[in-house]
C-alpha cells in the first residue's frame, strides 16, 4: 500500500506558504488519485491475498530476479524496461540504481534472516517502476510491483532514496502471501507495522546497525532540508517523527490508551501502527544485537503461524509470545522480553 499516510498529505495540501506551492499541488493530486489506486487494489482483493507474481524458470535460486521500469513521469504501468539481469540501459539514473539496490537488499534480508526468498518465499521476480507521475508524492506496492514517485522537490525528494521505504513496500507483498491481513482497522495497522519492521531491518541489515545503533526512522531520507522532521515515522518513539508548520505534527500513538478510533485511513492503519511499532523496537533493543536475529524471527514466525486475516493487536501479540516460546523455549529470556514489550504499549 502507500508509504505516505493521507493525513500528512492532507496537511500539506492545505499549505499556504508560497515556498511550498508545488508541494501543496502535488499533495492535492496524490490525495485525489491514491484512493482510486487503493480501492482498485482492494476491490480485486477484499482482504490481502497472494498477488500475481512472475517466477523465472530457476525460481529456487538464492539470487534475486529484478526488473526496473521507467514510467517517464506518466501513470502508465509498468513503463519502459530499463534494467534487468540482462543489462542496464539507464546507468546514469540514480533512481534506477537505488531501486535495483533496494530490491536486492530486501531480498538479502529476508533470505538471510528467515530463509524467505523474495516476497512469496519462492523467489518471485521483483519488479519496480520509477519516475511515476509528475512530482508524485508517494510510493506503493500495487500487488505485483513497487512504484516510486520522484517527490515534489520542496517537501519530498525521490522515494527510491530510502531503503526503509523500499523494504516497507515489498513487505506488503510478504504479508499478502503469508497472513493476508485485511487492510482495515487493527489488522491493517498490523500490516503497516510489520511492513515498517521489515523496512527498518532491511536498512539495519545493510548498514550492519545493531538495535541500539539504529535510528528506527522510516523514510529518513525523504524530507528536504525545509522540513522540521526526521522521517515519516519513528518506531521507537511514535508521535515524534516530525513537527512542522507545513506538514503538521506526527499524530501516531505509542500506547493503547491513546488508540485512535477513526473511519479515515482505513480505520487508522497508519496511525495506530505506532503501537506495535514501539513494541517491536523495544523488544529489539531489550534483546540486543541485531534486530533480525531474534525479534525479527519471532515476528516472522508469528506472521506465518496461521493468523486470521482480521487479527487484532492482542491476537498477534499472543502469537509472538507463542512463537518465542516455540523457537527459544518456554520461559526463555526471549519469551519474557516479548511479553514485556507488549505490556509496555498496553496490548498485553
Amino acid at each position: 500500500m502507500f508509504v505516505v499516510p493521507p493525513y500528512l498529505l492532507a496537511h500539506l495540501a492545505s499549505a499556504e506558504d508560497p515556498r511550498f506551492e508545488a508541494a501543496a499541488t502535488a499533495a492535492r493530486h496524490a490525495l485525489e488519485t491514491d484512493p482510486g489506486i487503493r480501492q482498485g487494489r482492494l476491490s480485486q482483493h477484499p482482504s490481502a491475498v497472494a498477488p500475481e507474481l512472475e517466477h523465472p524458470t530457476a525460481a529456487t535460486q538464492s539470487e534475486p530476479y529484478r526488473r526496473i521500469f521507467d514510467a517517464k513521469n506518466s501513470t502508465e504501468l509498468p513503463g519502459v524496461l530499463v534494467r534487468s539481469d540482462g543489462g542496464d540501459t539507464a546507468p546514469g539514473d540514480i533512481a534506477v540504481t537505488e531501486a535495483w539496490d533496494g530490491l536486492g537488499a530486501t531480498h538479502t534480508l529476508l533470505l538471510s534472516a528467515v530463509g524467505w526468498a523474495s516476497v512469496d518465499g519462492n523467489n518471485a521476480r521483483l519488479d519496480a517502476t520509477v519516475h511515476y507521475g509528475n512530482r508524485y508524492d508517494n510510493a506503493f506496492w500495487d500487488g505485483s510491483r513497487m512504484v516510486f514517485g520522484d517527490g515534489d522537490g520542496e517537501v519530498f525528494g525521490r522515494f527510491t532514496a530510502s531503503l526503509s521505504v523500499i523494504g516497507h513496500e515489498l513487505a506488503h507483498g510478504v504479508i499478502e502471501t503469508t497472513a493476508g491481513l485485511a487492510y482495515q482497522g487493527q489488522s491493517g495497522a498490523l500490516a503497516e507495522s510489520i511492513a515498517d519492521a521489515i523496512g527498518a531491518m532491511v536498512e539495519q541489515h545493510t548498514l550492519r546497525h545493531t538495535a541500539d545503533e539504529a535510528s528506527w526512522i522510516i523514510g529518513a531520507e525523504l524530507f528536504t532540508d525545509l522540513v522540521q522532521g526526521e522521517g515519516l515515522r519513528n518506531m521507537l518513539n511514535p508521535g515524534t517523527a516530525y513537527d512542522d508548520d507545513v506538514i503538521g505534527k506526527d499524530p501516531q500513538p505509542a500506547h493503547m490508551t491513546d488508540f485512535v478510533v477513526t473511519d479515515a485511513d482505513n480505520g487508522g492503519v497508519h496511525l495506530n501502527s505506532g503501537i506495535p511499532n514501539r513494541a517491536f523496537a523495544l523488544l529489539s533493543r531489550d534483546l540486543g544485537g541485531f534486530s533480525w536475529e531474534r525479534a525479527g524471527v519471532i515476528w516472522f514466525d508469528a506472521l506465518t503461524s496461521g493468523l486470521p486475516k482480521t487479527a487484532t493487536f492482542t491476537r498477534f501479540a499472543t502469537s509472538t509470545v507463542t512463537a518465542a516460546a516455540a523457537r527459544f523455549g518456554s520461559g526463555s529470556r526471549e519469551q519474557v522480553a516479548v511479553e514485556s514489550a507488549w505490556q509496555s504499549v498496553g496490548v498485553l
